[in-house]
């Protein structure tokens, strides 16, 4: 188990990493884990498919009031907007806010499997609602709130401070997955430690991933997006990997914790 002194000191000692080191070990675990990163990407809407359901009611509705009143849209869109009640808007906010938590939740869970499959352990699909807890749900819900609290304000101020923020941001996940002991703060601290130290390269990094993804997603018509999506991931665990590292635990604790959890 680390504490944040450990992760702290960890990443102050990082050596300098191999930026084609970790983009070809990227593509040689992304091997092993292309079919989970597949289930990762249907799960994940079939999480957030309430929500375009809510969301398209609402178009319908506006739909149908523009066909009555005649093809007035403005007044069609003052009945429709008069016909919201204040509920139902509160309603979807939450919900919003609820299953992104859970969608955070099974990407977190997906760096464990990424873990598993890098060290040729046995995957179930139940690990991929390992962190779909009472008691993980409400720091993944947590930090979702920090990112938005951090994202938002970064993208008003001209995006620049996005930029930099980005990269702290996308480790939130990975030291959820691999240090869930830790409180939310710790997590942050950590997750902007190590995203400063290692910012460079994981700009890099994710550039360059990401560019890959959209060129192989746009000749296969985006349905390659569903298999390569997940292909962005690799890159940040591998960077965890180095700088930070996995206590390899004995079978017996391993039981123990499986029997805890």
């Amino acid at each position: 188990m680390n504490t944040l002194t450990d992760l702290i000191e960890k990443i102050n000692n990082a050596r300098q990493l191999d930026f084609g080191t970790i983009f070809s070990e990227s593509i040689e675990l992304f091997k092993k884990t292309w079919v989970q990163g597949f289930l990762l990407q249907l799960f994940s809407m079939l999480v957030m498919m309430p929500i375009i359901i809510m969301v398209y009611i609402p178009i319908i509705g506006l739909a149908v009031a523009q066909q009555n009143g005649g093809g007035n849209g403005e007044e069609a869109l003052e009945n429709f907007l008069g016909g919201l009640s204040v509920l139902y808007i509160v309603f979807v906010v939450v919900a919003i806010f609820v299953l992104g938590a859970v969608s955070m939740a099974l990407h977190a869970s997906f760096f464990r499997i990424m873990k598993r499959m890098d060290y040729d352990e046995v995957v179930e699909t139940s690990d991929f609602f390992y962190f779909v807890k009472g008691k993980y749900l409400s720091k993944a819900f947590t930090l979702m709130l920090i990112s938005i609290a951090i994202v938002v304000p970064s993208a008003l101020l001209c995006y620049l401070p996005l930029l930099y923020t980005i990269i702290p941001i996308s480790y939130f996940m990975v030291f959820f997955a691999f240090n869930s002991e830790l409180t939310t703060g710790e997590i942050v601290k950590a997750s902007f430690k190590l995203g400063t130290k290692k910012w460079g390269i994981s700009l890099g990094l994710f550039i360059v991933s990401y560019m890959g993804v959209m060129v192989l997603s746009m000749m296969t018509c985006g349905l390659g997006s569903l298999f390569l999506q997940t292909f962005l991931f690799h890159p940040m665990y591998l960077i965890y990997k180095k700088v930070i590292g996995f206590n390899v635990n004995s079978v017996i604790e391993e039981i123990g914790t499986q029997v805890e959890d």
